[in-house]
């Protein structure tokens, strides 16, 4: 069976002519390109906007009454500029004039936001030679808005098994009535995601303006290093933390059937970038740690009881405290009569006195003390379990550096530390970590 690689390119690697040609190159040289997923413009150079967001503000514009024309001018521009550099004749202007009465007709929010997707995909598609296939004939919302998977990958496969090579737009798809319905921002990566999952690819290439993903955010580690491998599990606790990597929703269909996915830079790429693979194929480990995210803003929450651990149902009750007022709790470290409930600043505002109220009322603790304005860092590495005194490295170098660790939880697998710090020592914290883990 003939191997297929499935290549989504971000608004980055088309947001001009000479974006495109560099696809073009990419494409053509390898025969196992076979479809191709693009998303709408992005900058093309600075002081530019994104084509999806001059098309929301038409749509904004529209619904105030206001003239749309100098907004959807500078679209037009964008489109026609992209054509003559490519010395394409495709008729955009009709396509263009076509969605202007659209919007001037009322056209919903979510069909004007898919046309930066739709005319790019038109474009690609002439400039490669590769058949356009309208993602909303594929790609399957049922009422509720939600996305049809099995009903879109049976729709998809029969599309596409007589096409050999193919543009697919990103980012929408239609309802049952044919209405045009978008993802969430970045939803062409879940339209990558859901193609190659429905072909069955070897490998789904996500082609952006980064090599990889990188080990700790750069604009706290100057010249950090790009991770060569990482698994789905890594992946998400990292995501989970805040790293700017790919949302679990975006390849949720190929993390099931195990496809890897290579994040690529279309400006290098002889770059290796990132492979994301499943656990399943267990992948060298060359470092013990993979990767270091983060985010603040958070507030602990510790409450001290003696002989909390032989009171029977005490986590019940706390917990069900928060879940009564829509809380969600982020970790619960614990000791033998102490517990810490973590949760994000935002979702605890103007409910903290309150819940405070009820942790007493209902658990009689004897004592609970705030920890305002956290950070929770998180250590993750397939590498850790198989190095010894990573853990203490880390501790010693915090401490040398006068950060006070607040808390910390390592689930049995070793896969992650988390620790909480003051929100004033995030950055130290992870320059520190990243200092520890380049010597191990």
């Amino acid at each position: 069976m003939k191997e297929i690689i499935v290549a989504k390119f971000g608004g980055s690697s088309l947001a001009n002519g000479h974006q495109f040609k560099k696809v073009r190159d990419i494409v053509k040289a390898d025969s196992r390109r076979r479809y191709i997923v693009p998303s709408a413009p992005g900058k093309s150079r600075p002081g530019d906007t994104k084509v999806t967001d001059l098309l929301y503000l038409c749509h904004d514009k529209m619904q105030e009454g206001l003239d749309i024309s100098p907004v959807f001018s500078e679209i037009e521009k964008r489109y026609q500029e992209i054509c003559r550099d490519l010395g394409l004749s495709i008729g955009i202007e009709e396509v263009l004039g076509e969605i202007r009465e659209r919007i001037l007709a009322g056209a919903s929010r979510d069909y004007l936001a898919s046309r930066g997707e739709y005319l790019n995909g038109i474009i690609l598609s002439q400039y490669l030679g590769f058949e356009f296939i309208d993602a909303k004939d594929i790609i399957l919302f049922n009422d509720e808005g939600r996305l049809d998977l099995k009903a879109s990958e049976d729709r998809i496969r029969k599309r596409l098994k007589s096409v050999d090579y193919g543009v697919i737009p990103g980012f929408y798809g239609a309802d049952g009535d044919g209405n045009i319905v978008t993802f969430s921002r970045g939803g062409s990566d879940i339209t990558g995601s859901i193609v190659a999952s429905s072909v069955r690819a070897s490998l789904y290439e996500n082609w952006t303006d980064v090599s990889g993903f990188l080990v700790a955010d750069p604009n706290i580690v100057k010249d950090a290093k790009t991770m060569e491998v990482v698994t789905y599990k890594e992946l998400r606790e990292l995501c989970y933390m805040g790293a700017p990597v790919l949302h679990e929703e975006s390849i949720f269909p190929i993390k099931m059937l195990g496809i890897p996915i290579n994040i690529k830079n279309t400006n290098r790429p002889e770059d290796k970038g990132t492979l994301i693979v499943d656990e399943s194929m267990n992948p060298p480990i060359r470092d013990s740690v993979t990767g270091i995210s983060g985010k603040k803003d958070f507030t602990v929450i510790r409450v001290e009881k003696n002989l909390m651990n032989s009171e029977i149902g005490f986590i019940r009750k706390l917990v069900s405290i928060f879940e009564r007022y829509r809380i969600s709790i982020e970790h619960i470290p614990s000791s033998i009569d102490s517990l810490s409930v973590v949760v994000s600043n935002s979702n605890i505002a103007g409910k903290l006195e309150d819940i405070i109220e009820e942790i007493k009322r209902e658990c009689q603790p004897d004592d609970i003390v705030i920890y305002p304005d956290m950070a929770l860092i998180a250590v993750v590495g397939r590498g850790m379990a198989k190095t010894r005194g990573i853990s203490g490295s880390i501790f010693t170098a915090l401490a040398n550096q006068g950060v006070r660790i607040r808390m910390i939880s390592q689930d049995s697998s070793e896969l992650n530390i988390i620790l909480a710090v003051d929100r004033e020592d995030f950055d130290k914290t992870v320059e520190t970590i990243y200092g520890v883990i380049q010597q191990k």
